[in-house]
This record gives structure tokens, C-alpha cells and sequence, in this order.
């Protein structure tokens, strides 16, 4: 093999990395926020709502769940200004991303809801407590420390999945990447260092979840 390997290429465009990386996190942060409070509300309304609304939302993440994320994007970057609704690139990644997790972290949550013993709900009701109380405390709080694991590798796999909005041109991490190939022709740099740096974030977002799970839930 005669390939001279030249990672200095990649890193004479650091900045254009950096600025990737930080719509990247910028992506992740907003979309994770969104996603984990559309996913509350749609898991409450499945367990708790009246029959149309469950409908209703079971409707929404069975379509999101079964259709191709790639296609979802595509079709409100693409799609909506047909309807007269035109978004920019962030925006569309934004809302794109936050409805698709918003469906998957939906299902985990309602998991949790309904492992909830009845009788802890009924002794909130002895106690006084108003629904609202009722939920957050006895409720919510105890799904979302017993589905938090699941949640927390979901987060993950969506700060990975952020890699698909380059395909309409937002200016993310791996679309950098993909400016620096074209620009230095090394392939096989480039893509390592990226994937490298897709490592390190998943790496450090465990142990900032695992740090928040002792943080909000505490050591068992």
C-alpha cells in the first residue's frame, strides 16, 4: 500500500469542523429538549386521554416510527413550500428531528407510565393531592428515573442521527466533512477524524447522562 496518510489537511480546516460540530450540539441540545417534552405529553395523552386523542397520537407515532427519517426531513424541507410554508435548513432539521424522537421517547415514556402501580395513584388520591400533583410527583417522576436508561441511549442515537441534515445542506458536522473532502481529497482522513469526533460526543454524553441520572434520581 503506498497511501501516505496526511492528517494535517483535515486539521488545517479545523474551524470549519468547529463550526459543524457546534450546529451539531446546537441541533441536539434543542431537539433533545423538544423531543423528551412532545414525548411526555403524547405518552400521558396514550395512557390518561380520551379515546380520539389516543387515536390520535397512536396514529402519529406509528407514522413517524415506520417512515424513513431521511424521507421525514425531505419532506418539510421540500415538501411543505409546495403548501407555502418555507424553513430554512436549521429550522426544518429542528422541527424534523423533534417530532421523530418526540415519537420514539413517546413510546419509552408510556412504558413507564403504565408500570406505575395503581395503588401508589390511589394513595396519592387519599392524601389529598390534585391530579396535577398526582402525576408529576407519583407518576412522572418515577417513569422517568425507571425509563431514563432508555432514554438517555435514545438521546444518543439522535445526536448521531443529526449526521442526516447535511443532505439539505445544513451546515452540521458531517456536512464539514464533506467540504473538506472535496476540498483536500483525503477521504479516509477526513471521515476518521469525524467519526472520531461522533465518538467522543456519544462518549461524553453518557457520562454527562449518567451524571445527571445521580444528580436528579440519586444513588440507589
Amino acid at each position: 500500500m503506498n497511501y501516505t496518510f496526511r492528517f494535517r489537511d483535515v486539521f488545517s480546516s479545523w474551524d470549519i469542523l468547529q463550526d459543524g460540530l457546534l450546529l451539531t450540539l446546537r441541533l441536539s441540545v434543542i431537539t433533545i429538549l423538544a423531543g423528551l417534552v412532545i414525548g411526555t405529553l403524547c405518552a400521558a395523552a396514550m395512557t390518561y386521554g380520551p379515546r380520539w386523542l389516543r387515536l390520535s397520537v397512536q396514529s402519529y407515532v406509528e407514522v413517524i416510527r415506520n417512515t424513513p427519517l431521511i424521507v421525514q426531513l425531505f419532506l418539510v424541507f421540500f415538501g411543505l413550500p409546495s403548501l407555502g410554508v418555507r424553513l430554512d435548513a436549521e429550522t426544518a432539521s429542528v422541527l424534523t428531528l423533534s417530532v421523530n424522537l418526540g415519537a420514539y421517547t413517546s413510546e419509552i415514556v408510556r412504558a413507564g407510565l403504565e408500570a406505575i402501580p395503581k395503588t401508589q395513584i390511589e394513595a396519592g388520591h387519599a392524601l389529598g393531592l390534585t391530579g396535577p400533583q398526582i402525576f408529576r410527583y407519583i407518576v412522572l417522576f418515577p417513569a422517568l428515573k425507571t425509563t431514563y436508561p432508555a432514554l438517555a441511549s435514545q438521546f444518543i442515537l439522535l445526536m448521531l442521527a443529526t449526521s442526516v441534515v447535511s443532505q439539505i445542506s445544513a451546515e452540521d458536522l458531517f456536512h464539514a466533512a464533506s467540504i473538506i473532502q472535496s476540498r483536500t481529497f483525503r477521504d479516509f482522513e477526513v471521515y476518521a477524524v469525524v467519526a472520531g469526533i461522533y465518538l467522543a460526543l456519544a462518549l461524553a454524553l453518557r457520562v454527562m447522562f449518567s451524571g445527571f441520572y445521580h444528580l436528579a434520581f440519586g444513588r440507589r
